[in-house]
């Protein structure tokens, strides 16, 4: 289907793109980029940064050399099948077929080095540094890794996963206008949870109808995290996505968490979703009312010149005046994932808790990062009194002056029925 109101992007797109990336060797005195990309597989990855220089499939590994174009190196003879065939129907792919190769091994990555004269040369490497939540000392596995080291001694490479991602977050018109369609389909995703939600249906029924609706739009979104109950705590997949049992049936009085991730384009947006169902606990209120102070605190702050410890210092104001606890963190950057508030280590509070490892509270990364137009976050805080937890929260662009909020509609509990 096609429709002219899906954002797409331009050559004029990719353009800006390879000039910023050859800006970037250039002041960093490199003469080639190495991108490791995960496979999509691996769900959201944080770690796909060569579609930033491909439009493609995730999963390649890119060689771009600083006076030419880059080379895409597939895993796999499907994707040279997708390439053919989005060319065919005259897509916009970034990558000639000439600037293809069939394999990413170790063997081919040395061979393309050789090829571009970049045998005796310095090379930034994308996959060995932090690629947080999940990879925070890299994404490149070891034996392929010390085989490429093995068949090229003499490259000097040295990791600039650091330098590509603050060049990446700062995005442009076309990719913001991605992101916003991307937040567009998990506020719908959201809304079509909301009414299937009620007592007496099973909570996979509330899952399946949030996925249907991002397919239904033209994404394929990750799997949300998804729980219910009268007091749930957990955060993450249903346990029935990872282990054999049914799901549970929803009751008045239980509340749904969901964590709703949006794909769109190489671009992520994120919902925070809490749904009560019939009447809830008083003390869910009590703890929205803490986060959603949490929430505009954090959406006030986000201007550009602030820094990033800025904006977790008000954000955690109105949760640290609280007489209750929060578990995770209450937000962080998105495309990429480069940035995250503190962490306060309050689960040790949990009823039970005591039988656990202990998890200790963490500060804040990249304080003093300065706020660009362009960047992107979400700010997701939650709070709980007791076992009577809420999450609220979605996505938010550092605007010219104002922040732009995408996600309103979920920073907020919502209600079913």
């Amino acid at each position: 289907m096609t429709d002219p109101a899906v954002p797409t992007y331009s050559t004029t797109e990719r353009d800006r793109r390879w000039g910023l990336a050859r800006e970037l060797m250039d002041r960093e005195g490199l003469d080639a980029l190495l991108v490791f990309g995960e496979h999509e597989d691996a769900g959201p990855a944080s770690g796909a940064y060569d579609r930033w220089f491909t439009n493609g499939r995730p999963g390649m590994t890119v060689v771009f050399p600083r006076t030419g174009d880059p080379v895409a190196l597939l895993p796999s003879g499907q994707y040279i099948m997708d390439h053919l065939e989005s060319s065919r129907r005259g897509e916009s792919v970034w990558i000639p077929p000439e600037n293809l190769r069939a394999s990413r091994d170790s063997g081919m990555i040395a061979r393309t080095l050789d090829e571009l004269e970049l045998t005796d040369s310095t090379i930034g490497v994308v996959g060995l540094g932090p690629h947080l939540p999940w990879h925070p000392e890299g994404i490149i596995p070891f034996r392929l890794w010390n085989s490429v080291l093995a068949q090229a001694p003499k490259v000097r490479f040295t990791s600039v996963d650091m330098a590509l991602a603050l060049l990446v977050s700062r995005l442009s018109p076309e990719e913001i206008d991605v992101v916003r369609h991307a937040a567009s389909v998990g506020d719908a995703m959201a809304r079509a949870m909301v009414e299937t939600a009620a007592p007496g249906v099973a909570e996979s029924e509330v899952f399946a109808a949030g996925m249907a609706e991002g397919y239904r739009r033209g994404t394929v979104p990750p799997a949300m995290h998804f729980w219910s109950g009268p007091d749930p705590v957990a955060v993450g997949w249903p346990a029935w996505g990872y282990r054999p049992q049914a799901p549970r049936v929803l009751q008045d009085g239980d509340v749904i968490y969901a964590e709703v991730f949006s794909q769109f384009g190489g671009r992520e947006a994120q919902n925070q979703v809490t749904i009560a169902v019939g009447d809830v606990h008083d003390d869910f209120h009590r703890a929205g009312d803490v986060a959603r102070a949490a929430y505009d605190a954090g959406l006030e702050a986000l201007r550009p010149g602030r820094t990033w410890g800025d904006v977790v210092e008000a954000v955690h104001a109105p949760l640290d005046a609280a007489d209750g606890s929060m578990f995770l963190i209450a937000l962080h950057s998105l495309n990429p994932g480069l940035v995250v508030g503190r962490g306060r280590g309050d689960i040790s509070k949990l009823p039970g808790a005591q039988a656990y490892p202990a998890v200790n509270a963490h500060p804040a990364i990249m304080t003093d990062l300065v706020l660009q137009p362009g960047m992107s976050f979400v700010l997701e805080p939650q709070y709980a009194f007791g076992r009577h937890l809420v999450h609220v929260g979605g996505t938010v662009i550092v605007g010219e002056d104002e922040p732009i909020e995408l996600n309103p509609y979920t920073a907020q509990i919502l209600r079913s029925g």
